[in-house]
């Protein structure tokens, strides 16, 4: 299970704060301790109120890259902006997102081929967020086949069928549970599936619950990456232990800490 730390985001106050103040030791610690946390990469959005986002993009990244290697989430919907994170990321970065506009698809699959990336495909179109599995399943199709035109890798290729929030769309969960089983079909080796889990319990009381019971379902219906906050440690331990019991890891006594050593 890849886990992409969700924390620096300009959406978050301390991060905005620290973004126009140029406080890096914020940035910094913030990085450390989600990658201490078990995240694998991190995701690095400088938000929407950024008045200058190439170079807040430029500065969040040499910050992070001080202190960690590990794989950057580019995380914007300007292509200028990937553009500048691409270029600065020293491992083998993730662009976040296209969706499944032709014209998107094609700006996106041209960066990533330029700059070896992975990509995130947000199964959605001009129509918006399809309401069921074969909706989500047939966009999914097509951002495959268009990553396949382009020369990426399906492996390189992280689906997402896109959480909503459990209080204003309950049954969209089980649509999108049903989408990462099906999406592994589509290709043979099969794309990575990726959700952002915090939407799940956008707006709802007992949020940690709600998204540490959906990640496990999701982990048992094939899910490979998640964007999350890894500091919350019962929703870790949660997925270090669905993992365990799907038999992706060896049982020791102290499983929690080995998943976290490794």
């Amino acid at each position: 299970m890849i886990v992409i730390g969700e924390l620096i985001n300009g959406m978050y106050k301390d991060v905005r704060k620290a973004i126009t103040g140029k406080e890096a030791d914020v940035i910094q610690h913030l990085a450390e301790d989600q990658v201490k946390a078990g995240a694998g990469a991190l995701d690095v959005n400088t938000g929407p109120y950024s008045k200058n986002p190439k170079e807040d993009m430029k500065w969040l990244i040499e910050c992070i890259q001080k202190v960690t290697d590990v794989p950057l989430s580019i995380d914007s919907t300007k292509f200028d902006v990937i553009e500048e994170g691409l270029k600065l990321a020293k491992n083998r970065a993730i662009i976040n997102s296209t969706n499944a506009d032709e014209e998107r698809m094609s700006r996106i699959f041209e960066l990533a081929k330029r700059y070896n990336a992975r990509v995130i495909g947000l199964t959605m179109d001009k129509s918006g967020v399809p309401n069921n599995k074969e909706k989500r399943l047939e966009v999914a199709a097509t951002i495959v086949a268009k990553a396949i035109d382009y020369g990426i890798n399906v492996e390189d290729l992280f689906l997402d069928p896109i959480v909503l929030p459990v209080n204003v769309a309950q049954s969209q969960g089980v649509e999108v549970l049903e989408s990462i089983r099906e999406f592994k079909l589509l290709s043979d080796p099969a794309p990575n599936t990726i959700v952002g889990l915090s939407n799940a319990s956008q707006g709802a009381k007992l949020r940690s619950l709600v998204n540490r019971t959906f990640l496990v379902m999701a982990v048992a219906s094939g899910l490979t990456a998640a964007i999350l906050d890894p500091l919350d440690k019962e929703l870790m331990d949660a997925m270090i232990a669905a993992e365990l019991i799907l038999n992706k890891n060896i049982y020791c006594d102290s499983f929690l800490d080995a998943y976290r050593k490794k």
